[in-house]
Parts: structure tokens; sequence; C-alpha cells
């Protein structure tokens, strides 16, 4: 049987038990073992010139694969460097969770987007913002809409940036459909859905901020752009969010790597789990088989 750890802070596996329960659930149908482990509980380093894991400060037997959801790039690539095929990867882990590198990722895709400066904190704290009033201050490593900001005046500028927590803001003009977006759900190279979030009371549409959902029909433009996306990423399952301009064209945001699915869920019956598992099989028949294939051809040398 295939064994996986599906790795999360103590914290938020609490808050979200229940989709734990279900991906352990749709895991056990396609005879994948999959174990809750608790981040607090890995012991991660180098120990006699090897990279080493503990859990609960025991050597264990390492899993198949690792599903992290926890923003945990060093852990990510601890496990790789073992051996352990990890979703997402620590490269896309890396780029998805710090927006200014997501932005400049994407540009190179022509893919769309606001005008967005990557501004340092200290030269923030210094001087004028580089576009004009209003616009919207990000936190580049901030999720769920936390720690992002409509500004309006110097004065809310001011007093917003020693909420931003890096050393980098990113500051993006607002010329768009405030209070609403887009976000497509993607595993591996496939689109499962799409919905349209939107809020009638904050400029941001998150769902879990008391926003509303409802499904949303890709238009073959639409969806030959986001095509181009994950043509040129290997992702597990991420969500791929969108702003809307004044004329309803798509404009890339960012990239969410430990994605949900409650608002899917929501708007549809497709059960994106089920898919996920069958993925992560799929991808570890391709590794063993590429390995296999590698050996064969070391041995008729």
């Amino acid at each position: 049987m295939i064994n996986g750890w599906l790795i999360y802070d103590k914290e938020k596996a609490e808050e979200n038990h229940s989709y734990i329960d279900w991906f352990i659930s749709e895991a056990s149908q396609q005879d994948v073992l999959l174990s809750l482990i608790y981040r607090e509980d890995l012991l991660i380093g180098i120990s006699n010139d090897q990279p080493i894991i503990k859990w609960k400060g025991e050597f264990v037997s390492f899993p198949d694969f690792a599903v992290i959801r926890t923003i945990d790039t060093l852990l990510s690539k601890q496990l790789e460097f073992i051996g352990i095929h990890v979703f997402n990867s620590s490269a896309i882990s890396y780029m998805a969770n710090n927006k200014a590198m997501t932005h400049l990722a994407i540009q190179r895709l022509g893919i769309p987007m606001l005008d967005s400066f990557f501004l340092r904190k200290e030269d923030a704290l210094h001087g004028q913002p580089p576009i004009d009033f209003p616009f919207v201050l990000k936190e580049p490593h901030g999720r769920g809409g936390s720690q992002v900001f409509l500004i309006e005046d110097i004065s809310m500028f001011d007093q917003s940036i020693p909420y931003i927590d890096s050393d980098y803001m990113v500051i993006q003009s607002c010329k768009v459909q405030l209070g609403k977006d887009i976000r497509v759900f993607v595993v591996g190279k496939k689109i499962i859905g799409a919905v349209l979030r939107k809020s009638d009371k904050d400029f941001r549409a998150n769902y879990k901020l008391g926003g509303s959902a409802e499904a949303y029909v890709l238009s073959e433009k639409e969806q030959s752009q986001i095509e181009r996306i994950i043509a040129s990423f290997k992702f597990g399952m991420v969500g791929i969010d969108f702003l809307l301009d004044e004329k309803g064209t798509l404009l890339f945001n960012e990239i969410e790597d430990i994605v949900g699915s409650r608002t899917l869920s929501a708007v549809s019956d497709v059960n994106i789990l089920k898919i996920y598992i069958q993925h992560i099989k799929d991808e570890l028949n391709r590794n063993q088989a590429g390995t296999e294939e590698f050996y064969q051809k070391k041995s008729e040398l």
C-alpha cells in the first residue's frame, strides 16, 4: 500500500479537521494510507553528513509522499533531498507563497496583470508611493486576504506599513472590479473548475471573509491563458486567482499553494480530493517508472 503524510500545523489542523477527515477517507478508498502529521512533531536537519528527519524524536520509516499543508519551503526541500515526493514541491511553495516572485514568474508567460511595484519597506517609510491613490498594498507572504489594504491617502499608507512583516511590500493599481475575483482550481495539468467569488461589503472577495461564490464558466480565451500557466509549472493542487478589469478581462492575481476547496464544493459536485489522490498515485507511478528506466539504461552501459 502507498503511504503518505498529510502535514499540518496543529492549530490549522484543528480548524480544518473535517477537510482532513475527508482527505484521509478519499485516500483510503484508493488504497492509500494517509496519516496526519503535525509539523511541530517533526525535526529536520543534518546528522553524520546526511539529511535526517525525526518524528517525535525518533527515526521513522519514510512515507512514499507528503502533502504539505503549511508554508514551510525548508521542510519541503528537506523531504525532497531525502527522496520523498512532495506535493506541492518546494519550488512551487517558494514561488507561490511570495506574491512578488509569483508575478515575476507569470509575467514572463505574457499573462495580463495589474501594474505592480515591489517596494522595500524601508524606502516606503521615507517616500511617496510609486502610483496614485487609491491602490492596494499587500504583504508578499500573506494568505486568505490577510495583510491586504486598500490605501486611499498618504495617512492610510503610513498607518498600514507597520502591518507588513516582510522587507518588501507589493503595491498594485486597483483599476479592477473591487470585491470580485475568479479562482481556478488546478490539479496537475488539468483545470478542475472555477468559481466567481464576490463581496458587497469588502474590496476583497475571499470566501472566509464573508464573500459568496458561484460557478464560473471559463471562455476559450481564458482557458487558453490558464493552460499556458499550467504548462509552465509542475503543480500538485493549486488555486490560480484572477481579478477582473472594468471590461471583465481576467488579470492574474496570485497562486494559492495551500488551496482549500470549500467554494468549489459549495457550487458543484466535483470531488477534487478524489482527483488529487489519483494524480498523486499517477505521479508516483511515473516517478517509479522513470527510476527503473534510468537504472535499466545504466546497467546496459
